[in-house]
């Protein structure tokens, strides 16, 4: 992956609520959330309340959750090094 794409949690041990909503540019708070909240009840992340003035949130990727994240890698990789073929077959179809 190269230096422009969002890399989150997979490089960072913890991230904050706000922190994570800049690494998806165009999420809602709610969509979010409710990603989140999918992701800790699934086992994908821990999520670690603060007891301080304003409250601080902090999100960290389990283990199965960073598998998850490796297997996404491999795809991501993936399509970075076809894209060019998947374009030529795209153009191929649509010329038909």
């Amino acid at each position: 992956m190269d230096d422009d794409h969002p890399r989150g949690l997979t490089q960072h041990e913890e991230l904050r609520f706000t922190q994570l909503g800049r690494q998806v540019p165009g999420i809602s708070q709610k969509m979010l959330t409710q990603t989140l909240r999918q992701m800790e009840r699934d086992g994908m992340v821990t999520r670690t309340i603060h007891p301080v003035i304003p409250p601080r949130v902090d999100y960290r990727l389990t283990e199965l959750g960073q598998s998850l994240g490796a297997a996404f890698c491999g795809v991501w990789l993936w399509a970075e090094d076809n894209l060019t073929k998947v374009e030529a077959a795209r153009a191929t179809f649509d010329a038909r």
